[in-house]
């Protein structure tokens, strides 16, 4: 074999071993996360660290207690999963409504100072959260606000409309204007060529933006608590599991059947719509 055979195939074996690295210390913590759930607390106790457990050990009554009523005596999460996807929903809904044509204006419209305001988009995360939490939280309680799914959405919309403006601006711009142009000469006006011409191109870019927003509603925790946490039947997943955490009483194989349910949706979502999500985050990463 010479220098350059054996050099590709150490490379491939090293791909192969770092691919499979990865996989390991991504995959195994939710493995055992999920064999956990699945297990009865006293065989738990008897061997905690059992990665293969026998068909027959396998139980789904933790599931059942951490979705059951408070007053059914579970724990509540089907309220908190119905919770978190409302706010979820609506947040990535008027987050992309917003977020559509102020990027489209950004990239395409010329004005005053717009160069300036692609800077302010980004410059509210150089600020750390709880800088602006007090502040929400004395607007939001004088408003009336604190307390409900409606304030907390509003909260998230203020935290994902910047980037995402960002994000569809990098990917309007990498749209050829003469297709617009050609739109224009054939009469359609900008909103046609925004709903013809521009949106269709830009659905991955469209959806990356979605599943992110969507992502940070889902799992965001301390928000929740501050808005959140003199009102039990409007908690969200996040919020409901450190309950679950803090709970001295409650055994370790529900804290972790609510974790696969907090975690279970984004996982799909992720992988249902991975090529998708891809080719959006590196949409506008080149122009030409």
């Amino acid at each position: 074999m010479d220098r350059d055979r054996i050099e590709t195939v150490t490379l491939r074996w090293l791909r192969r071993l770092v691919i499979a690295g990865f996989l390991l210390v991504t995959v195994l913590p939710f493995y055992y996360m999920l064999v956990l759930s699945v297990r009865p607390i006293e065989r738990l106790l008897l061997d905690p660290g059992a990665l293969l457990v026998p068909f027959g050990e396998l139980t789904v009554a933790t599931y059942a207690e951490v979705l059951k009523s408070v007053e059914e005596g579970g724990q509540g999460f089907l309220t908190f999963i119905r919770n978190s996807g409302i706010v979820a929903v609506s947040a990535t809904l008027l987050t992309l409504l917003v977020a559509i044509p102020g990027a489209y204006a950004v990239s395409r419209l010329r004005f005053f100072g717009r160069r300036q305001v692609n800077f302010l988009f980004l410059a509210v995360y150089l600020f750390p959260s709880i800088v602006i939490a007090i502040p929400l939280f004395v607007v939001f309680t004088r408003a009336g606000l604190r307390g409900s799914l409606l304030g907390l959405v509003l909260v998230y919309i203020s935290q994902t409309l910047p980037v995402s403006v960002y994000m569809l601006k990098n990917y309007f711009e990498t749209i050829p204007v003469s297709l617009e142009e050609s739109a224009a000469i054939d009469g359609a006006g900008r909103l046609g060529i925004i709903r013809r011409v521009s949106l269709p191109l830009a659905a991955p870019s469209i959806m990356a933006v979605a599943l992110y927003d969507f992502m940070i509603a889902w799992n965001e925790f301390f928000f929740a608590l501050l808005f959140l946490v003199d009102k039990p039947n409007r908690w969200t997943v996040s919020l409901g599991l450190s309950l679950l955490s803090d709970g001295v009483e409650v055994p370790k194989t529900v804290l972790m059947a609510g974790s696969v349910l907090l975690t279970l949706p984004i996982v799909i979502l992720f992988f249902a719509s991975e090529r998708l999500l891809t080719e959006g985050l590196t949409s506008g990463a080149e122009k030409g």
